[in-house]
């Protein structure tokens, strides 16, 4: 890999690693709808555009059915859930839960018949899974089930809209679907957001708005697609094994985060789990999802 490729690398994993604890600290005053539509406001207001400009925004909207479903299960429920979750889980939990991501994937395309399952995907799978029942067992109370739930469903979702994305809207400008969905996001978010607009607007959880806006959403897509152009879509995806260890460790260091017995069992499993379960999926189910 060029020296550009390992910039492009390394910064992916930074920048979709750190949603987590921006989420944190911004739903701690604001409704997390509200966070979600910030998000996508501000990201969708750099990248349209761009999407213009490179005239990928019309073919995008001329498959608006396909781009819309997209949206539902990859931005707009995903985003609001984490949103709900991480007033109750803390950053560095729902950053290794939704690790497991890929195990998800690979079971609903093996059962579609897309792949096959075989010897390494099912090891793959039992010890990512039971990563995740180390983590869950371990570190969540039975008050917090429903935050849990939230994230079972946006790993669902995330799962779901990357297959859509490899096998619906794959041949589309990757750049114009992105700012069509943020568009489609914002737009779904607007009405509710106007009923939980803060009176007041503190510095850390603004500007964690801003960040996610501009950093995590804006840029992270910039960036994720100057590396698919780089090294290609296959080792492009691989950045998603760091996201995990960048979420646990700013938890832990910056938000001051306890790093539980659950975490430490479950974080290597999830991450072995994930590797083994998908080392020789097609590239195209194997699309990382935006925190």
């Amino acid at each position: 890999m060029s020296k550009r490729g390992w910039l492009l690398f390394l910064a992916m994993g930074v920048i979709w690693g750190i949603p987590y604890a921006m989420i944190r600290v911004a739903v701690r005053d604001f409704d997390p709808v509200v966070v979600a539509f910030g998000r996508t406001f501000l990201g969708a207001l750099v990248l349209l555009p761009i999407a213009l400009y490179t005239k990928g925004l019309l073919p995008a909207l001329r498959r608006w059915r396909w781009v819309l479903l997209y949206t539902l299960v990859e931005v707009t429920g995903p985003w609001l859930l984490i949103g709900h979750a991480e007033t109750k889980l803390t950053s560095s939990t729902v950053g290794l839960l939704i690790a497991a991501v890929p195990l998800v994937t690979i079971l609903i395309v093996t059962r579609l018949g897309h792949e096959r399952l075989d010897r390494r995907r099912v090891i793959g799978l039992l010890v990512g899974f039971g990563g995740v029942a180390a983590l869950v067992g371990l570190d969540i109370d039975m008050s917090d089930l429903g935050a849990l739930a939230a994230i079972g469903v946006s790993v669902l979702g995330y799962a779901v809209g990357a297959i859509l994305i490899g096998r619906k809207l794959g041949d589309l400008p990757p750049i114009g679907v992105a700012a069509a969905s943020l568009i489609f996001a914002a737009v779904i978010y607007a009405p509710f957001t106007l009923w939980r607009m803060p009176a007041h607007y503190p510095a850390a959880p603004t500007w964690s708005v801003v960040g996610l806006g501009l950093v995590c959403t804006a840029l992270a897509f910039v960036v994720f697609f100057a590396l698919i152009a780089e090294v290609g879509p296959s080792r492009a995806t691989v950045f998603t094994y760091i996201n995990p260890a960048v979420a646990l460790l700013i938890g832990v260091t910056l938000l001051r985060e306890p790093l539980s017995a659950g975490m430490a069992i479950g974080f290597p499993l999830v991450i072995l789990g994930s590797i083994l379960g998908t080392v020789r999926a097609k590239p195209e189910v194997k699309e990382p999802a935006p925190a």
